[in-house]
């Protein structure tokens, strides 16, 4: 029998030049992959009850390279507080017990003196939810529980603190004004001073913005700025609020310009704000945007919802050039189950990192954090094991 890849003597060169293209591109392809896996690796993989397990926010990070962040399920059955050291060690700072918080999903707050602030979305006195603290020797104060009426209900957002110490945040639900569009009120903007006493600053009413799920950011003169999931047009809306409570709404999502925003907001040094829409755009998979200092929006990403990710639950952080860094909670190159990407000021989208399978953790919820050295620090919500393979990690992915 003829050899069915028998060569023409005139053809030789070019068969030649074929098996160097497919070499090169088999290499190409590996060295891909190899760096997909040389730059990301897991610091913790946490194994359910009496550990954390499935973390739904982003991580703190104190000067010693400690990363601090919450769980919305394990210790006793209503979620943690842990800390992971720089050698990947795990301990479990605090187990919720519904009476002093359930489900916490926040990212949580450091103050200088090692303090940990941050909400649990249900639990407490009443079951809408709690602030709390931790010191800096581990021991877990409750500052204050929802009690589902006038003074809001559900936190599901972290918190920002001021100069003196005041917590601000917001709750999905409760307040003055029954929006008509789901279970509850509009959500509130809180204050909790350090007495641990609440004062409503602000109750949504629908038109003005409806169910808050993001923590806020606060500039230099103590205006508030955040999003809601809902109202306004319809889609949400950005707002601001002023130290007096006169809130603000400084841009209404339409739809293509973004729809739905679960995530906070960062601000840069000349006042522009950024943040990410968990769907809308130009083919509905998410945005990633910014609203200019006189209230224009700009979209400056559209997710496809393939290679380059889709549906960003968390917001992004900046370096020093401009460029920002993310999570999608799903997509990727041939894998849905989301991606770190890097945003260039041009708009350009780089998949820094796509999570491929269970056993390096999936579905990032969580935004990210960084340290001098550019790494990335970050939780994923599902994956990781054994024994748990659904139980979320922790992660780090180099420059």
């Amino acid at each position: 029998m003829k050899d069915v890849f028998q060569v023409r003597p005139s053809s030789q060169n070019m068969a030649r030049q074929a098996v160097r293209i497919m070499t090169v591109v088999v290499l190409i392809v590996l060295s891909a992959v190899a760096a997909n896996a040389q730059h990301y690796k897991v610091l913790y993989k946490f194994q359910n009850t009496p550990d954390a397990a499935n973390p739904f926010a982003g991580l703190v990070r104190d000067a010693e390279g400690n990363l601090y962040g919450t769980s919305f399920e394990g210790g006793i059955g209503d979620g943690t507080i842990f800390k992971v050291d720089r050698t990947g060690k795990e301990t479990v700072l605090h187990s919720f017990n519904d009476s002093d918080g359930d489900l916490p999903t926040s990212t949580l707050v450091r103050d200088a003196k090692g303090n940990l602030y941050g909400t649990a979305d249900e639990g407490g006195a009443a079951g809408y939810g709690t602030v709390f603290k931790v010191d800096a020797s581990g021991k877990f104060s409750l500052l204050y529980s929802f009690t589902g009426g006038t003074d809001g209900a559900f936190p599901f957002a972290g918190l920002v603190q001021d100069a003196d110490g005041n917590l601000y945040g917001t709750t999905h639900s409760g307040g003055t004004s029954n929006c008509d569009i789901g279970a509850g009120n509009c959500g509130v903007v809180f204050k909790v001073d350090t007495t641990g006493k609440e004062t409503v600053m602000y109750s949504f009413t629908g038109p003005d913005g409806a169910q808050p799920r993001a923590s806020l950011a606060m500039d230099g003169s103590g205006n508030l700025y955040g999003t809601t999931s809902n109202g306004g047009a319809g889609r949400g809306v950005v707002f601001k609020l002023d130290p007096s409570g006169t809130e603000t709404v400084l841009h209404n999502f339409a739809g293509a310009d973004g729809d739905e925003p679960y995530a906070g907001l960062i601000m840069d040094t000349a006042g522009n704000l950024y943040g990410t829409t968990l769907f809308g755009g130009a083919v509905g998979w998410g945005t990633v945007f910014k609203i200019d200092t006189t209230g224009k929006e700009t979209v400056l990403y559209s997710f496809t919802g393939g290679a380059d990710g889709k549906q960003p639950q968390a917001g992004v952080i900046m370096d020093k050039a401009g460029n920002l860094y993310g999570t999608t909670s799903r997509g990727g190159p041939n894998k849905p189950h989301g991606v770190i990407f890097k945003l260039d000021p041009a708009g350009k989208e780089t998949v820094l990192y796509a999570f491929p399978n269970r056993s390096g953790g999936i579905q990032p919820l969580g935004g990210l954090v960084t340290d001098a050295k550019g790494n990335l620090y970050g939780t994923a919500s599902l994956g990781g094991g054994p024994p748990c393979s659904s139980c979320g990690v922790v992660f780090r992915l180099a420059p």
